[in-house]
C-alpha cells in the first residue's frame, strides 16, 4: 500500500494540471446531477415495522379518515381578553382557507366545537330532566333504553372536558388542521402551504404554528459553521506559517464536501432522504478532509525543510501519512456503513451518506493534494523555513543538536492514567441518566413559533395537549351502532381510568363498526417519563375488558417506539464497529496491546461526550452558554450516530500517534523512548487536526436546528477529550508501563498477517533521503537510528 501510494503521489505530482481539473469536473458534474435529479428532503423520521407504524397502516386501509397527521394553530388575544366578534370572523376566514390547502383534509373551529360540546352538554341534561319527569309517572323499558342512551353521552362529554378547544378565559384558540397523509410523512409543500394562510395578521390576535406544521429543513451552512471554519483557518495559519499552507486543506475539504454533499443530494429525488442527513456529511466532510490533508502538507514541509527533493517528498509524504490516512479512512468508512446493519433505514442512509463523504476526503487528500503541492513547490514553507533551507541549515530555528528524549517516570505514568481515568469517569456519569427522545417545540429556540405556541399550549390547557395519543380499538366482528356506542363508553372509561390521563375523547367509528379511534390527553409533555411509561400502560392493557384489543399511535407514541428501536440497536452496532476495527488495528500496528488500549479508550470519550450532552441538553447545566431554552431528552439517534463517527476520529488520532511510535520503535528506539519519540513527532499535527475537528464540529452547536445542535456539541467534546485527555495523556502513559510488551504479537498471528507497513519505514529505506528518517528537531522528531529488521514485521517477545 505504502509503495502504491508513493507513486500515487509521484504520479499525481507530475500531472497536477491533469488531476485537479479531474476533480473539478467531477464536482461540475455533481452539481449538474443535483440540479437535474436533486428531490426534498424529509423533515421527520420514520422507521418500518414499529408498534406505531403498524398501527397508523391499518388506519390507513381501514380509516383513512383517522389515519392522517394533525397540527396545531394557537390563537390568542393581544390583550388577554375574550375575542370579539371581529377577530372570530377573521379567524374564521383564515380557517376556510386552510382548510382549500391541497392536503389538508379538515379544519376543526375551536368556536364551533365548543359551541357544539355546550348544546350537546344543554341537549343531554334536558333529556334526563324530561326523563325524570316521565319515571315520575312510571318507568317503561323505551324510558330505561333512552336513560341508558343519555347517561353514556354523559360520560362521553365528562371524559372529553379536557379536550377544551378555547381557554377558560376565553382569550386562547386552538385550530386543528388535519391532513391527509400520516404525521411523519406529510409533504413539506403542505406545511408551508398552511403556514402562508396564517403569515396575514389578524388584528389584535397572535398565531403561532406547533411544530407538527413548522419544523422545517435546518440550513446546510450558517454562520456558526463558518467561525468554525474561520478557527480552523487560524489555526492552520499559526501550525504552518503561510497563508497557501493553510489555505490548501480548506480548499481541497471545501471541494470534497461539495462533490460529497452535491452528488448525496442528487439522489434526493428518489430516496427518502432525512434533512439531517446532508448536515452530518458536511460536518464529516469538512472536518475530515481538512484534518486529511494536513497529515500529509505537514510531512511533506518536514522532508523538505531537510533536504528532500520536491517530488520524491510528495511522493513520500503520501505513501507514509497518506497509509495513515487511508486506514483511518477506512476505520471511519467502516463505522458509518456499518449503520445499515441496526436495520434503520434512515440511519443506514445517514451512515452511507457520511461514508461516501469520508471516501472523497480521501480520494482527494492522496491525489488531489499531492498535485496542489506540486504547484505550490517550496512556497508551502514560509521565507524564514526557504531561507534557511537555501543557507543549508534544517528548519532556520536552530542548529543546535537537541537533547536526546527521556521516556516519563513509571510514577509519572500511573498518576497521568489514574487521573485522566477518574476525570472522564466523572464526566461520563450524567449518561446514566440518558433519556432518548425526538425534539418537540419545547427544545426549539425561545423566539421561534413552535416555542411560544408550545409553551401556550401548555400554560393554557395542560402539558399533555403538546402530546395526544390515537388508541385504536378493534370491535368484534359483526357489531352494530348500539355496540359501537356502549364501547366507546366501555373503551373510554378504561383508558380514562390510568393514571397521567387527563381526557378521552372518540374522535370516530369505521363505517361496518369494527374499528374505534380515541384522541388520549396525557398529563405531561409528548418527551416525559410519565407519558412514555402511559404509552406502554396502554399497550400492556390490551385486550380491554378482555375483548377489545387496542393499539396506541400519534407523534408522542412513534418517537417513543423510534427511540426504543435505536436504543436495542445501539449494542450490535458498537459490537460489529469495535470488532471489524480491532482487526484493521491489529493489522496496523502488529499488536495486541495498542488496538485493546485504543479500543477502551474510545469507550471513554465515548461516555464522557455522552455524560457532557446529558448534562447540557438534559438537565441545563450551563444552558444560556449553549442556548438551551427548555432542557429535555436527547436525541434518540444521536448515541447511535456518535459511535460511528467518533469511534473512526478517535482511531484517526490513534494511528497519527502510534506510527510514529511504532516507527521509532521498528528503527531501533528503546520502547518507552519509542512512545516519547512518536508522541513528539505526532502531537502537533494531532493538537492542530482536533483543534480543527472541534472548531467545524462546535460551529454547528449554535445551529438554528434543534437536532443539530447536540449533534455537533457531542462531537466538538467528544473530539476535545479523545484527543487531548485519551490520546495524549492516557495512551502514552499505559504504553510506558507496558514496555516492550505493547508491541508483543503472537508468533503465528504475525506469520499470517500482511505487512501493510503504515509507518512507512520501508518506504523511506527505499525513497528516502538519508537526513529525512533521521529528523531529530524537537517538534518534528522522527526517530533516531537506522530501522531495526528484527522489529519491523517481527513479532516482539515478551
Amino acid at each position: 500500500m505504502a509503495e502504491l501510494l508513493y507513486r500515487l503521489g509521484r504520479f499525481a505530482a507530475r500531472r497536477a494540471r491533469t488531476v485537479i481539473a479531474v476533480w473539478l469536473a467531477i464536482l461540475v458534474i455533481a452539481g449538474g446531477a443535483f440540479a437535474v435529479a436533486g428531490g426534498t428532503l424529509a423533515t421527520s423520521i420514520s422507521i418500518p415495522g414499529t408498534p406505531t407504524t403498524t398501527v397508523t397502516d391499518r388506519l390507513a386501509d381501514e380509516f383513512p379518515e383517522a389515519s392522517g397527521g394533525t397540527g396545531t394553530v394557537v390563537l390568542q388575544t393581544e390583550d388577554g381578553t375574550p375575542f370579539t366578534a371581529e377577530q372570530r370572523a377573521q379567524i374564521e376566514e383564515r380557517l376556510a382557507e386552510a382548510g382549500d390547502v391541497d392536503g389538508v383534509t379538515t379544519v376543526i373551529d375551536p368556536f364551533v366545537t365548543e359551541e357544539q360540546r355546550a348544546a350537546q352538554q344543554a341537549e343531554i341534561e334536558g333529556g334526563l330532566a324530561q326523563l325524570e319527569l316521565a319515571a315520575a309517572q312510571g318507568e317503561t323499558p323505551e324510558l330505561a333504553a333512552q336513560r341508558a342512551g343519555l347517561e353514556m353521552g354523559a360520560a362521553l362529554l365528562e371524559m372529553a372536558a379536557e379536550t377544551r378547544q378555547v381557554s377558560s378565559d376565553g382569550a386562547t384558540a386552538l385550530a386543528t388542521i388535519a391532513f391527509v397523509d400520516p404525521q411523519l410523512s406529510i409533504p413539506q409543500e403542505t406545511k408551508d402551504a398552511v403556514v402562508e394562510v396564517f403569515d396575514e395578521t389578524i388584528d389584535g390576535v397572535t398565531v403561532d404554528l406547533s411544530s407538527d406544521i413548522t419544523q422545517g429543513i435546518p440550513e446546510l451552512f450558517g454562520v456558526g459553521e463558518v467561525l468554525g471554519l474561520l478557527v480552523a483557518a487560524v489555526v492552520l495559519i499559526v501550525m504552518l506559517g503561510t497563508l497557501i499552507g493553510a489555505g490548501l486543506p480548506i480548499l481541497t475539504a471545501l471541494i470534497g464536501v461539495g462533490i460529497g454533499a452535491l452528488a448525496s443530494l442528487s439522489l434526493s429525488g428518489v430516496v427518502e432522504m432525512v434533512s439531517v442527513t446532508p448536515v452530518l456529511g458536511l460536518m464529516l466532510g469538512l472536518a475530515v478532509g481538512i484534518d486529511y490533508s494536513l497529515f500529509i502538507i505537514n510531512r511533506h514541509r518536514r522532508q523538505l525543510k531537510h533536504g528532500e527533493e520536491l517530488h520524491a517528498s510528495i511522493g513520500l509524504a503520501n505513501g507514509t501519512s497518506g497509509n495513515a490516512v487511508v486506514f483511518a479512512g477506512a476505520t471511519v468508512l467502516i463505522a458509518l456503513l456499518a449503520l445499515n446493519i441496526t436495520g434503520i433505514p434512515f440511519l443506514g442512509l445517514m451512515g452511507t451518506v457520511g461514508a461516501f463523504c469520508i471516501l472523497v476526503a480521501v480520494l482527494i487528500a492522496i491525489t488531489l493534494t499531492p498535485a496542489l503541492l506540486r504547484l505550490v513547490g517550496t512556497r508551502i514553507l514560509s521565507r524564514r523555513e526557504r531561507a534557511a533551507l537555501a543557507a543549508g541549515t534544517k528548519d532556520g530555528t536552530s542548529t543546535a543538536v537537541p537533547a536526546a528524549p527521556q521516556p516519563m517516570s513509571t510514577a509519572r505514568a500511573i498518576g497521568r492514567v489514574v487521573i485522566g481515568i477518574a476525570a472522564l469517569v466523572i464526566i461520563a456519569l450524567p449518561a446514566l441518566d440518558l433519556r432518548l427522545n425526538l425534539p418537540d417545540g419545547s427544545t426549539e429556540s425561545a423566539d421561534s413559533t413552535q416555542y411560544r405556541a408550545y409553551t401556550t399550549i401548555a400554560e393554557e390547557f395542560g402539558e399533555g395537549r403538546n402530546g395526544t395519543l390515537l388508541v385504536v380499538a378493534d370491535l368484534p366482528e359483526g357489531a352494530s351502532e348500539q355496540d359501537a356506542l356502549l364501547a366507546q363508553v366501555e373503551i373510554g372509561q378504561a383508558l380514562f381510568a390510568q393514571e397521567d390521563v387527563v381526557a378521552v375523547a372518540p374522535i370516530g367509528t369505521s363505517e361496518d363498526f369494527s374499528v374505534i379511534a380515541f384522541q388520549v390527553i396525557p398529563a405531561e409533555g409528548p418527551t416525559s417519563e410519565s407519558t412514555e411509561t402511559l404509552v406502554h400502560t396502554l399497550r400492556d392493557a390490551s385486550p380491554i375488558e378482555g375483548v377489545y384489543e387496542i393499539g396506541v399511535a400519534g407523534s408522542a407514541s412513534g418517537n417513543i417506539d423510534i427511540s426504543e428501536k435505536l436504543a436495542d440497536a445501539l449494542p450490535i452496532y458498537l459490537a460489529v464497529v469495535v470488532g471489524l476495527s480491532l482487526l484493521i488495528l491489529i493489522l496496523v500496528f502488529r499488536s495486541i496491546f495498542v488496538p485493546v488500549i485504543a479500543t477502551l479508550g474510545f469507550i471513554l470519550s465515548y461516555f464522557a461526550a455522552l455524560g457532557g450532552v446529558v448534562a447540557i441538553y438534559q438537565w441545563g447545566w450551563l444552558a444560556p452558554v449553549f442556548g438551551v431554552d427548555s432542557p429535555g431528552p436527547i436525541l434518540n439517534f444521536l448515541p447511535t450516530i456518535l459511535v460511528g463517527i467518533l469511534f473512526g476520529l478517535a482511531m484517526d488520532y490513534m494511528l497519527f500517534l502510534g506510527t510514529g511510535m511504532r516507527e521509532a520503535y521498528a528503527h531501533g528506539a528503546p520502547a518507552r523512548v519509542a512512545v516519547v519519540q512518536g508522541v513528539r513527532a505526532g502531537r502537533t499535527v494531532v493538537t492542530a487536526a482536533a483543534i480543527i475537528m472541534i472548531s467545524v464540529f462546535g460551529g454547528f452547536v449554535f445551529s438554528h436546528s434543534a437536532m443539530i445542535r447536540p449533534i455537533g456539541f457531542a462531537l466538538a467534546f467528544g473530539v476535545l477529550v479523545d484527543a487531548f485527555v485519551v490520546r495524549m495523556l492516557i495512551i502514552p502513559a499505559l504504553m510506558h508501563l507496558a514496555g516492550d510488551k505493547a508491541w508483543w504479537l503472537p508468533r503465528w498471528l504475525e506469520k499470517i498477517l500482511p505487512d501493510v507497513d503504515v509507518e512507512g519505514a520501508k518506504l523511506e529505506r527505499r525513497h528516502g533521503h538519508d537526513a529525512e528518517v533521521t529528523d531529530s528537531s524537537s517538534e518534528d522528531e522522527a526517530p533516531d537510528g537506522d530501522a531495526d529488521p528484527a522489529r519491523e514485521g517481527a513479532p516482539v517477545s515478551g
